[in-house]
């Protein structure tokens, strides 16, 4: 590598590139293409920043605020108008083409062999020979999305949704008009566009559509700038809310505790937004108590009776070779997964996997048998 052309891209001095990677940057040699990966934000550099044996350099996908306070937020944050799209409930990834080779990379910047071959197989063979520094930043969903499985999609395996678009060793990315015209171009899914509002008024009308998406069991909206003058931000759903919530307290010890407060802080302040009645609050109160005692006493109860606290899931893939590297790449991210005996399907082989849930697993049979909290 040609670390003084990579620190110019970076926008850093070379010595402190030097100094980061000897300390702060990880390296990875697996799966290939061998990649350096920035495992947190550092000098300005978002997390996930990937920097390829080749020289070239994928930006990390920045993070997305939230506002609390929807009208306010709206109101301080945009200039004139809001474009409104639908925030899908999937994993995130950035896909794009190194030296002729397809790659797909997590939020991380992991390589990510499933990813991989499911972009590959849905892309359109010639969108990277069209736009080799193309990178598309896509949302994978389906109920084979082996992290975050979801039936209420279209689909019955797993598809890619399109919701922004980047160029290879430049920061930033090109917006919601860029976005739609590439995912046109190529025949691309692309998520929901429910349309450009006027600043004062954005509010109203994204109440409504969150309000929709929630009853459809779908996860909220991102709020960007039509002309990507400003961040955008996402705002979700009190059905996503509380999903989430039941979710982390079925694996209550392998959550961050802020995870769990900040869902049900969003609820307090929608609610107050919203100007919900009596019974409206009532019923949001009951909405999130449910989903937080019944999943919580569902895994105490199931441990009780010497069951494993696990998530079954499913992918399907074409190649074994596929399968063994998803297998590697879960247990290099800490997640221990059993995988089943492959299954061979149409021109592939479905895959059941068992994910172990392994902290909350030994800590409520710790407090089972008396252990102190």
């Amino acid at each position: 590598m040609n670390l003084q052309r990579i620190a110019d891209k970076l926008g850093i001095a070379v010595d402190r590139l030097q100094s980061l990677q000897d300390t702060k940057i990880s390296e990875s040699s697996w799966p290939e293409p061998q990649l350096l990966r920035f495992d947190k934000e550092i000098s300005g550099i978002e997390a996930g920043t990937v920097i390829f044996r080749n020289g070239e350099i994928v930006w990390g996908y920045p993070s997305i605020r939230r506002p609390l306070m929807l009208e306010a937020a709206i109101k301080r944050h945009f200039i004139d108008s809001v474009a409104v799209e639908e925030k899908m409930n999937g994993h995130n990834v950035r896909i794009t083409s190194i030296d002729g080779d397809v790659v797909a990379l997590t939020r991380g910047g992991f390589v990510c062999p499933y990813s991989t071959e499911v972009a590959t197989r849905l892309l359109p063979e010639d969108i990277f020979e069209e736009k080799p520094n193309l990178v598309l930043c896509a949302e994978m969903v389906g109920p084979e999305n082996p992290y975050v499985s979801q039936d209420v999609y279209p689909t019955d395996s797993i598809d890619l949704y399109l919701f922004d678009v980047a160029q290879k060793n430049q920061r930033g990315t090109h917006g919601v008009h860029k976005t739609h015209e590439i995912a046109e171009d190529f025949g691309l899914k692309k998520t929901a566009f429910f349309g450009e509002f006027p600043r004062e008024t954005a509010h109203k009308r994204i109440k409504e559509i969150v309000i929709k998406l929630g009853r459809q069991g779908r996860e909220g909206v991102v709020l960007k700038d039509p002309e990507n003058r400003v961040a955008p931000l996402k705002y979700t759903s009190s059905e996503s809310n509380c999903n989430d919530l039941a979710i982390a307290f079925s694996h209550y010890n392998d959550y961050a505790l802020d995870f769990f407060l900040s869902r049900a802080v969003r609820e307090g302040f929608q609610s107050v937004e919203w100007q919900e009645s009596v019974e409206e609050r009532r019923e949001r109160a009951r909405r999130i108590g449910e989903s937080i005692l019944l999943p919580l006493t569902e895994t105490i109860k199931n441990k009780q009776q010497g069951e494993i606290i696990m998530q079954r899931i499913k992918i399907r893939v074409k190649s074994l070779a596929t399968a063994r590297g998803f297998e590697y790449h879960l247990r290099r991210c800490g997640i221990r997964a059993i995988f089943d005996q492959p299954l061979p399907d149409d021109d592939g082989y479905t895959i059941g996997i068992t994910k172990i849930i392994m902290s909350t697993n030994d800590k409520t049979e710790a407090l089972l048998n008396g252990e102190m909290w």
